[in-house]
């Protein structure tokens, strides 16, 4: 069964192992249509931490090695009805949403945040090492959990308000989880896989 994203849930959700269905599902879905080019999706966020209650929504980054490759996986993810949304604020981090009024099975039914990123991105270098920090630390996993239930108590399950209050208050847990991966890990963001 998969999340119908247009229902108001509530904000975090129990830890559910169909969301590494749920990835598996969509990123089916983009290999079929990047025949071709150079590139590997990452499954990133709460959502893919074992054990770690999340909003269920899949955080996805699609990761290009060629940077003449962008324009390639731009154009072959309008094809599968996204559109290119802008950086958003962040640098090389480009973000991708769905167009509405579409009905695929799969990318239309699974709620779902697609990012693009080069290999050099500073952003998927954040997704990827606190990914693969809390997915080992069980500590870390417990506190940035505990960390999101009070903002979101705070929040009174507004995600707007939510997201506010996590940048504010959770950036300094998540920066300091990054340097403790960077220091037990010294391999390059390429390597680094699902």
């Amino acid at each position: 069964m998969y999340i119908n994203f247009k229902i108001n849930r509530m904000l975090l959700e129990t830890y559910n192992a169909d969301w590494i269905k749920h990835f598996t599902d969509i990123k089916r879905e983009i290999d079929i249509a990047f025949d071709g080019i150079e590139y590997r999706v990452e499954h990133v966020g709460s959502t893919s931490v074992p054990k770690l209650d999340a909003k269920p929504i899949i955080d996805i980054d699609i990761v290009f090695l060629n940077l003449n490759d962008f324009e390639k996986i731009k154009d072959r993810l309008e094809t599968i009805g996204y559109f290119h949304n802008g950086n958003q604020g962040i640098l090389d981090r480009e973000v991708f949403k769905r167009h509405k009024n579409l009905n695929h099975k799969i990318l239309d039914t699974i709620y779902h945040h697609l990012y693009v990123c080069s290999v050099n991105s500073k952003a998927l270098e954040r997704h990827i090492l606190s990914r693969n920090f809390l997915r080992k630390n069980d500590w870390a996993r417990t506190r940035y959990q505990n960390m999101k239930y009070e903002m979101a108590e705070k929040a009174n399950q507004d995600r707007k308000k939510y997201q506010e209050l996590k940048e504010l208050n959770i950036n300094h847990f998540i920066d300091s989880i990054i340097e403790l991966e960077k220091k037990q890990c010294q391999t390059s963001i390429w390597k680094y896989s699902d």
